[in-house]
């Protein structure tokens, strides 16, 4: 998994939030796209947690493309439902970063939708590279 042998700082971030009715259809049921943005909501709120936004990243150099994604459908969301977004640091290597997420009820705890990314570290003209240290650090767990 991993290419550092040090185990990753935290493992597991909840953001909640209700559901908004312009990220529903017609029949109240949320538009499946919306997954993916809540996907990236949790991304962002678990990096911010361990202690660097995505634009302090940015302005660091570095930008996280989506490499690859997939994600399974269990149960429809609905308008007002409480949604909990759970986010887990899967992988780190020197220049990807992979996230598993669950979407659930918050209230019934139903599962409504599991969701896996991979990122790559862009510098500013779009090439991959390897994360700098003080980005690398801020996943693992310190000396």
């Amino acid at each position: 998994m991993s290419d550092s042998t040090q185990p990753f700082r935290s493992t597991a971030r909840d953001i909640e939030f209700r559901v908004r009715y312009a990220e529903t259809d017609q029949m109240g049921v949320v538009y499946h796209a919306n997954y993916l943005i809540w996907c990236e909501m949790g991304r962002t709120d678990f990096i911010r947690h361990l202690g660097m936004s995505y634009a302090e990243m940015e302005r660091a150099g570095i930008s996280l493309a989506v490499s690859e994604l997939s994600a399974r459908f269990h149960a429809p969301a609905r308008y007002e439902d409480l949604i909990r977004v759970r986010t887990t640091l899967l992988d780190l290597r020197s220049r990807m970063i992979a996230f598993d997420y669950l979407v659930s009820n918050a209230e019934t705890e139903q599962r409504l939708a599991s969701a896996r990314t991979s990122l790559i570290s862009l510098d500013r003209m779009g090439r991959p590279i390897a994360f700098p240290d003080q980005v690398r650090r801020l996943f693992l767990w310190k000396d």
